[in-house]
């Protein structure tokens, strides 16, 4: 079994900060990429930031600037630094990660169970 756990969200006034974590456990054999996606009443679920096992990233336009992604490949556990929050980055954020859980078998994606970020005006 593969278990993907965020924690952090919650109720923040606009202009403040939120760190998530997720941690990846269960049979894992090598993790490649992790992600962070979002999903607002309504809308449909988009990626917000991504980082490889090398460390690579990419952001959301959105989110640029005010956002960080950082990963901790010893813990399997992957960070999400929001600041600057703003009112339209109230969603339920889920985390990602692209893993296998044998040698020989195929990568496949994860998700976590959500976690609500929501940000006051």
């Amino acid at each position: 079994q593969v278990q993907l756990v965020e924690s952090g969200g919650g109720l923040v006034e606009a202009g403040g900060s939120l760190r998530l974590s997720c941690v990846v456990s269960g049979s894992i054999f090598s993790i490649n990429a992790m992600g962070w996606y979002r999903q607002a009443p309504g809308k449909q679920r988009e990626l917000v930031a991504r980082i490889t096992s090398g460390g690579d990233t990419n952001y959301a336009d959105s989110v640029k600037g005010r956002f960080t992604i950082s990963r901790d490949n010893a813990k399997n556990t992957v960070y999400l630094q929001m600041n600057s929050l703003k009112p339209e980055d109230t969603a339920v954020y889920y985390c990602n990660a692209d893993l296998k859980k044998y040698l020989l078998s195929n990568y496949k994606d994860y998700w976590g169970q959500g976690t609500q970020v929501t940000v006051s005006s």
